[in-house]
C-alpha cells in the first residue's frame, strides 16, 4: 500500500504552479502590448484570432485521439457554446484594452471579474451570497470607482475602460458557466470552446495577416503560446490549492504586470489610481474567499 502525497509538498506543487501561470499571463500581456506599439495593425482582433488558432493547435495535440477533447461538443452543447462564444467576447474586450489602455491598467479591469461571477451565479444558479460578499462587492466596486476616477475623470470613464468592464463581466460569466460544465465535459473541450468561438470572432481580422511583419508573427504566435500553457498550468494548480489561495494567489498579476508595463512601457498610475486598484484587488479576493 502506498503513502498518500504529502499535503505540504502538494500544496508546494499547486503554488509553483500557480506563480508559473501568473508569471505566463502576465508575458501574455505584454507580449501583446509591446507587439501592437511596435505593429498597429496587431491589435486586439488579431491576438485573439491567433489564440484561437494556437489554442485549437495546442488542444488537439495534448488531448485529441480520445484523450478528453471531443470537438463535436463545440457545436453540439447549449452550455458549450455560451463558454465559447462569452469567453470569446470577453477574450477580444480584454485584448483591445490592453492594446489601447495599457497593460497594467487593463488587467486590473479584468480581475474584476470575480464579483461579477459571485452575482451573476446568484441571479442566475440561485446561489446565496454571505453579507461578508456583499460588504466586500460593495468595497471593490467603492475602489474601482477610485481607480476610474484616478486621472481626475471621476464618473467619467473612457469608452476602453468600459470595454475592459465588459470583458470582466463576460469572464465572470464564463466562471459561472465553467462551474456547471465541470463535471459534464472534459476540461480540454471547455477550453477549446474558447479557442474555437474565439477564432471565428476574429475572422474579419484574417485579411490583416498576410501583410504583418515576421515581429508581429512572432510575438503573436508566442503569446497565444504562452496563454495557452498559462491556462492549463493555472488549472492543475487549482486542483492543488483552496480556491481562496488560489484567487489571492492571482491577485499578484496586476503587481508583476505593472512593473512590466512600467519596466518596458514606462506605463504609469497616480496615487488615487494606485489606491482604488489596490481596494479593488484586496475586496475582489475577499469577495472569493467570503463565499
Amino acid at each position: 500500500m502506498t503513502d498518500p502525497p504529502d499535503a505540504s509538498l502538494t500544496d508546494r506543487r499547486g503554488i509553483l504552479l500557480m506563480l508559473l501561470s501568473v508569471l505566463l499571463f502576465s508575458a501574455n500581456t505584454l507580449i501583446i502590448r509591446g507587439v501592437s506599439t511596435h505593429v498597429p495593425a496587431a491589435d486586439g482582433w488579431l491576438a485573439s484570432l491567433f489564440r484561437g488558432v494556437c489554442g485549437l493547435i495546442i488542444v488537439a495535440a495534448l488531448y485529441g485521439s480520445g484523450r478528453g477533447f471531443n470537438p463535436r461538443r463545440l457545436i453540439g452543447s447549449r452550455l458549450v457554446m455560451i463558454r465559447g462564444v462569452v469567453g470569446a467576447i470577453g477574450i477580444l474586450a480584454f485584448y483591445i484594452s490592453v492594446t489601447k489602455l495599457g497593460a497594467a491598467r487593463a488587467v486590473v479591469l479584468n480581475l474584476t471579474y470575480p464579483a461579477f461571477a459571485t452575482i451573476i451565479a446568484a441571479l442566475w444558479l440561485k446561489e446565496t451570497i454571505t453579507r461578508a460578499a456583499i460588504l466586500w462587492m460593495g468595497l471593490a466596486f467603492l475602489g474601482l470607482l477610485l481607480f476610474l476616477g484616478g486621472d481626475g475623470k471621476l464618473l467619467h470613464p473612457s469608452p476602453y475602460d468600459l470595454l475592459g468592464l465588459f470583458g470582466a463581466v463576460a469572464a465572470g460569466w464564463v466562471v459561472v458557466v465553467i462551474r456547471r460544465l465541470r463535471h459534464e465535459e472534459h476540461p480540454a473541450t471547455i477550453y477549446a470552446s474558447q479557442a474555437f468561438y474565439g477564432l471565428l470572432a476574429s475572422v474579419p481580422a484574417v485579411t490583416k495577416v498576410p501583410s504583418l511583419p515576421p515581429l508581429a508573427w512572432i510575438g503573436l504566435i508566442a503569446a497565444a503560446t504562452v496563454v495557452c500553457f498559462a491556462q492549463l498550468l493555472m488549472t492543475k494548480a487549482y486542483q492543488a490549492l483552496p480556491v481562496s489561495r488560489g484567487s489571492a494567489m492571482q491577485m499578484t498579476l496586476p503587481l508583476v504586470t505593472a512593473v512590466g508595463g512600467f519596466a518596458f512601457f514606462r506605463e504609469t498610475f497616480h496615487l488615487p489610481e494606485l489606491g482604488g486598484a489596490a481596494l479593488t484587488l484586496l475586496a475582489t479576493w475577499r469577495v472569493v474567499a467570503a463565499r
